[in-house]
């Protein structure tokens, strides 16, 4: 039970100078509060922003692992691949990744399907254009599917190229890779010569430069 002395007072009956004050405060410290959370928002935009750009720049200039740096034996991709099909799988490395599609007239194309532009995965659309059409869906890059070239939004090199080649029983192998821009014939002297440069020359190699 209350004593009468400490009774209770209806909500703004008493000291409404001392309620002022207290609401007052507890504005200041609500406003203070969100500049502080404003100001974190805005440094944690910045920050992220400032990483893509300078992510961009980087694999721009090829300061990052490009596909195809290094050499690697041949690879099984599939046992077959039939017109209008695609198959994924990692080449020349487990963390390249690649596919090999066989185009509806019947040729047989491999990419890295690591995009030029941010390193985002690539995908093969069948239902764009007559050969489908590469696309990343990052930041809506495309690239022709019979050559690898940029044809739309912010790439800004070809896809690095894996060289696959078809044996009598139908098996489709990856064999090579070549540089974003790097002819198929010049990625495999360039990774024959680093294996074996007396078989490089051999095979003709010699005085071959990178190129289309």
């Amino acid at each position: 039970m209350t004593s009468p002395g400490n009774s209770p007072e209806p909500y703004g009956s008493a000291d409404p100078d001392g309620h002022r004050a207290e609401r007052a405060a507890l504005k200041e410290r609500i406003s203070a509060d969100s500049l502080t959370t404003r100001r974190d928002y805005l440094r944690i935009v910045a920050t992220v922003s400032g990483g893509l750009v300078v992510g961009s720049t980087v694999v721009s200039a090829g300061v990052l692992h490009r596909h195809g740096d290094g050499g690697a034996a041949p690879l099984k991709v599939a046992d077959r691949i039939e017109r209008g099909e695609a198959v994924s799988f990692d080449y020349p490395g487990e963390d390249d990744r690649a596919m090999a599609i066989r185009l509806p007239d019947g040729t047989l194309v491999g990419y890295s399907t690591v995009c030029t532009h941010l390193a985002c995965g690539v995908l093969w659309r069948r239902d764009h254009g007559s050969d489908g059409d590469l696309y990343c869906p990052c930041h809506e890059g495309q690239f022709d599917s019979r050559t690898g070239e940029v044809t739309g939004g912010p790439p800004p090199r070809p896809l690095p190229k894996v060289v696959v080649v078809e044996d009598a029983q139908g098996a489709v192998w990856a064999i090579g890779t070549a540089r974003s821009g790097e002819a198929e014939e010049a990625g495999l002297c360039r990774g024959l010569t680093a294996r074996n440069p007396a078989l490089a020359e051999a095979a003709g190699c010699a005085g071959r430069r990178s190129g289309r």
